[in-house]
């Protein structure tokens, strides 16, 4: 009898390594790299490995995230094993490859991260740690973590991070934090220096974590992640939903993490900004007819922590049929726009949410329809300040606004 077997794929070995090196690798882990036919990894990395190793050594190119398919293939069929900095699988190369070639063609040996080696230095539980990964990112992303007595981690690209850090800090009142990089972890060269953020001037190595212990200067105003931040922390021109109707707003969007949302008529942004600040994963597009007010979008969404807010300059419905499938829509202008609701009822999937608000009788009359078509809830809003009346203080009330919000069975 004849017939072909079936060859499996021989796994690419992530292999985590430390400060230490060579030395700090467990048996296993060792035993992977000196079976290897191919070693990949930063130069740095490379050298930690004896030269009695016979392994080829390739070390990643620049840019990495575009050459690495056609390296991976190039070497298919051979022992591969990739070095990485302690846990592959955080911020790491780990993940990159995993979403690369899948799960089971990708085996980690992982060392202990620099997550885990920080917190036992600082003596601060791992689970009580906010870690923020900066790593290719934009530094705004740091914004939504500064929050009073919070405790951070951040992982940054290189020594200009800590810097980066204590000058975002100190420039949203949060100067008096006490900053703590530590570089080299686990290594013979490990060092810890701390300084607040208002006063560090500290050179530091490539290699580090950057600890942060959140204090809010007096008079500091938190900007929390619950819906409704405070009117004045957004640059705007009047076209701002305001915090009291935001809140009521964004409770019924109900933001999923992971989800997207459209902002459709999005004035300063404040809905697609405050959906994203409620989990790391939610995705937005803001949609503005206004390319000044579409510049003011972007400039509020990186102050506020949300730099990958994607903002569309032009006219809904035109510009709905290019972007991504939303899971729920927010219409907060141009209702009396034709075909403006129905595009983007069209959009939304089963389970997608729709709200849309209105401060026009002609606006209402659109809500009303739709209300009457396909249900939902409405509401109106109505808020009153309390104001100076002479010696005495009065209600002014602000227009009404009625919202309707309905999901999509």
């Amino acid at each position: 009898m004849t017939g072909t077997a079936d060859t499996a794929v021989a796994p690419v070995v992530v292999v985590g390594i430390g400060a230490d090196g060579w030395d700090g690798l467990p048996p296993a882990s060792r035993a992977e790299v000196e079976r290897a036919e191919v070693l990949m990894g930063s130069a740095r990395q490379l050298d930690l490995v004896p030269a009695g190793v016979a392994a080829q050594r390739v070390p990643w190119p620049s840019p990495l995230t575009e050459a690495l398919p056609g390296l991976v293939a190039e070497h298919a069929g051979r022992a591969v094993v990739v070095l990485a900095s302690g846990d592959p699988m955080l911020s790491g190369i780990g993940t990159t490859l995993t979403r690369l070639l899948g799960a089971e063609r990708v085996r980690v040996l992982p060392a202990p991260s620099s997550v885990s080696l920080a917190c036992a230095r600082l003596g601060w539980a791992v689970e009580d740690t906010e870690v923020v990964t900066l790593v290719g990112r934009p530094i705004e992303l740091l914004h939504p973590h500064v929050q009073p007595g919070r405790r951070l981690l951040v992982l940054g690209s290189d020594g200009e991070t800590p810097a980066q850090v204590a000058r975002l800090l100190a420039e949203r009142g949060y100067g008096q934090s006490l900053v703590t990089v530590l570089g080299g972890l686990g290594g013979p060269d490990e060092e810890v220096r701390t300084g607040t953020a208002a006063t560090w001037s500290q050179p530091a190595p490539a290699l580090v974590v950057t600890a942060v212990e959140c204090r809010a200067e007096r008079g500091t105003m938190p900007l929390p992640t619950t819906p409704g931040l405070p009117d004045g922390a957004y640059e705007s021109d009047g076209q701002l939903t305001k915090a009291e109707v935001r809140a009521v707003t964004l409770s019924r969007l109900a933001a999923v993490p992971g989800q997207l949302l459209w902002d459709v008529g999005a004035g300063a942004g404040s809905i697609g900004i405050e959906w994203m600040r409620a989990h790391p994963t939610c995705r937005a597009v803001a949609v503005e007819a206004s390319a000044e007010r579409a510049e003011r979008i972007a400039r509020n969404a990186a102050r506020l922590g949300v730099p990958y807010l994607r903002v569309v300059h032009g006219h809904a419905p035109d510009v709905l049929a290019r972007l991504g499938a939303p899971d729920a829509v927010f219409v907060g202008g141009g209702l009396t726009t034709p075909l403006l609701v129905e595009t983007c009822w069209d959009a939304l999937p089963v389970g997608g949410r729709m709200v849309a608000n209105a401060v026009t009788v002609e606006s209402e009359a659109v809500l009303a329809r739709w209300h009457a078509e396909v249900g939902g809830d409405l509401v109106r809003v109505e808020v009153s300040r309390a104001e100076p009346v002479g010696s005495f203080t009065g209600w002014k009330p602000a227009m009404p606004v009625t919202i309707w919000s309905v999901t999509r069975w």
